[in-house]
């Protein structure tokens, strides 16, 4: 991962953008609301940014140039472990209060990408990078042995939609059932289809 660019004032405001979407959201987020959690002059923000979706977007782009497998897998474990560990990263089995927050917050910027481009680019690019992270993984399963030898990307894009499709339905319906039926059905995912035989 390159390291971070940005100015301390730049992130700063990211940091203050994170706190006010977790705490109102999309839609009642303004730039007011941004600079309560802004420690700086409300002036700056301004400086750097038109709009709200421009430092949102900007966020985005924040987030994603944080992520690395690194932070939600230890370095040491087989790729199997370092697989669930990443579907926990993603999926947990439950969500405080925050991690709620933040996932709706992140729900609704998504929403935009159905008309925005901007949104729909960054989202595109996270997804991607989440993809190649997990193909990633079960590829150097593949190569030590732990998982057989599969079309990593194809498993990958399906553990990440199925991933998608339980977040989805826990953040908009409230199911946790289906959050603990996906977990369940990936568990038995990795051990019928990804794992030899001989070492299950």
């Amino acid at each position: 991962m390159e390291p971070d660019r940005r100015s301390d004032t730049q992130t700063a405001i990211m940091d203050a953008t994170y706190k006010a979407l977790c705490e109102h959201g999309y839609s009642n987020l303004t730039i007011d609301r941004i600079d309560a959690e802004f420690e700086k002059s409300k002036s700056l923000l301004y400086y750097h940014y038109d709009n709200k979706d421009q430092i949102l977007l900007n966020l985005l782009e924040y987030i994603l140039d944080q992520f690395a497998i690194e932070d939600a897998v230890d370095p040491n474990d087989d790729p199997d472990i370092k697989l669930r560990a990443l579907i926990e990263e993603f999926l947990p089995w439950t969500l405080d209060e925050e991690a709620t927050e933040f996932q709706i917050a992140v729900l609704e910027l998504r929403s935009q990408a159905l008309s925005n481009d901007a949104y729909r680019e960054q989202f595109t690019r996270a997804d991607a990078l989440i993809v190649e992270t997990i193909t990633d993984l079960i590829e150097k399963g593949i190569e030590d042995g732990t998982f057989r030898d599969v079309d990593a990307n194809r498993v990958a894009e399906h553990v990440f939609s199925t991933i998608n499709g339980a977040m989805l339905r826990r953040l908009t319906a409230g199911d946790e059932s289906a959050v603990r039926v996906t977990r369940k059905g990936l568990d038995e995912y990795i051990e019928s289809y990804l794992t030899p035989e001989d070492i299950r």
